[in-house]
């Protein structure tokens, strides 16, 4: 059966007071996706259920969070074992499945990095470890990219460069933004590979004339999330890292949305371009769903924090049984070489649609399972602007497919496609073709 003929059932009384009572006690900026958001009832692998009965393919993974498939029963069990026997107690005393957890991520990690810290969220990870550099080096100014996104925080919102996800102006000092290694955009109106990486050389200029020289560190996830997937050049992160541990800086490696095997053949996103950071980040996939937040440093590195330190839900045993679980589940199937191989398919799809779509398709990008469309109003004319109007059609023609993806970018242009990492070929074939409907009837050309 065609994905075109596919019926969308009549809309429950379920459904109608779930929106409601969203409506009525939620912020209205909580954002919700879709003209008539789906409420979702239960999930298993890669197919999401509506309350009133319809069924997706999941190409988002709750913002690349499920990392093993919905409902996946090894981690399913880890949970309810732990649950049973203690599921909460705080920081204040040690756990099994967080020194499990600890133990097996030191493990993993990649270069000197070997201690952490647990919280609840990607938000307290990248907090903590700004902290940890800022008293390791003994300063306090802050390099981050625009188009980065790091949370809600008051910090986070400092560090994230997205007007549309800053509410307030920037509140904390010493912050300054770089350009991003948008190669698709470039901010210095250059072409790749001739303009050096202009990008990264850029950073020795703003340390030099926006800090006082001495700098803490340099904040950056592999491919930016929110950013619309903007995967920088090989040699990007080996000239900005260089940088700014010339100026005594240490590197942060976000890797909330790129690690656990998301960019294909590696564990970490950063090691697809050779470079070893001193504090590391992750959250999302970490768990499939469950809330945790992990920063991993250096021993001389997590040294530095003298103070008395204590996390509520950080650590939480049974985040942490999830934690185990997915890991272990990840390195026994070998999901980063599943992400690899079902990415290129993924990719060569979407390359596909870009040939056949040559005028609003502007740029395909992306590693292993994080593959990223942008659309545009002519690429064939040179004209890129975003071409928002568009996405949102074939955004909501998508969902009525039954493919539910994911979106981005500055200006909400960009599709974000990162389904499950145990996704098979037979599923990535059923997201390509209902891509191509969604396409052609939303007008795309």
């Amino acid at each position: 059966m065609s994905t075109e003929t596919r019926q969308t059932r009549p809309t429950s009384d379920l459904t109608n007071a779930v929106r409601q009572k969203h409506k009525e006690y939620l912020f209205p900026a909580t954002i919700q996706y879709y003209q008539e958001p789906i409420v979702v009832t239960d999930a298993k692998g890669l197919r999401v259920r509506d309350a009133d009965g319809n069924e997706y393919l999941d190409f988002f993974g709750g913002i690349l969070t499920v990392s093993v498939g919905h409902g996946n029963e090894k981690v399913n069990s880890a949970i309810k074992a732990q649950v049973d026997r203690l599921s909460h107690i705080s920081t204040l005393y040690p756990t099994l499945p967080a020194v499990e957890l600890a133990e097996r991520l030191a493990r993993i990690a990649p270069g000197k990095l070997r201690q952490m810290c647990f919280t609840a969220s990607g938000t307290e990870a990248d907090e903590t470890a700004v902290m940890m550099a800022e008293l390791f080096t003994g300063r306090s100014e802050i390099i981050a990219l625009r188009h980065g996104y790091s949370g809600r925080s008051m910090l986070a919102q400092s560090l994230t460069a997205h007007s549309t996800w800053r509410p307030l102006p920037t509140k904390i000092a010493g912050i300054k933004h770089a350009p991003t290694p948008y190669c698709y955009r470039c901010p210095m109106h250059l072409t790749y590979p001739s303009c050096g990486i202009a990008c990264a050389n850029d950073i020795d200029d703003i340390i030099r004339t926006t800090t006082t020289g001495r700098v803490a560190a340099f904040l950056a996830e592999p491919i930016q999330g929110v950013g619309g997937f903007i995967t920088p050049p090989p040699e990007y992160f080996e000239a900005a890292v260089a940088i700014v541990r010339k100026y005594g800086g240490v590197f942060i490696c976000d890797e909330v949305q790129t690690g656990f095997g998301r960019t294909g053949t590696t564990m970490w996103g950063i090691e697809h371009w050779g470079v070893e950071p001193e504090i590391m980040t992750m959250a999302k996939g970490v768990a499939n769903g469950l809330p945790l937040g992990v920063t991993v440093c250096t021993p001389e590195i997590a040294a530095s924090l003298k103070a008395l330190t204590i996390s509520t839900f950080g650590g939480n045993p049974v985040s942490c049984a999830a934690g185990n679980a997915t890991v272990q589940f990840i390195e026994e199937e070998n999901l980063p070489a599943n992400a690899e191989a079902m990415g290129a398919l993924l990719r060569a799809g979407l390359e596909e649609l870009k040939r056949r779509f040559s005028k609003n398709l502007g740029d395909v990008r992306g590693m292993g399972l994080m593959q990223a469309v942008e659309l545009v109003v002519d690429e064939t004319a040179g004209d890129r602007t975003p071409a928002k109007e568009l996405t949102n059609r074939v955004f909501e023609e998508a969902r009525r497919r039954g493919l539910l993806i994911g979106k981005g970018g500055l200006d909400g242009n960009c599709f974000r496609i990162a389904p499950p990492m145990t996704v098979n070929a037979s599923e990535v074939a059923e997201a390509v073709a209902i891509l191509r409907e969604s396409f052609e009837s939303a007008g795309a050309s």
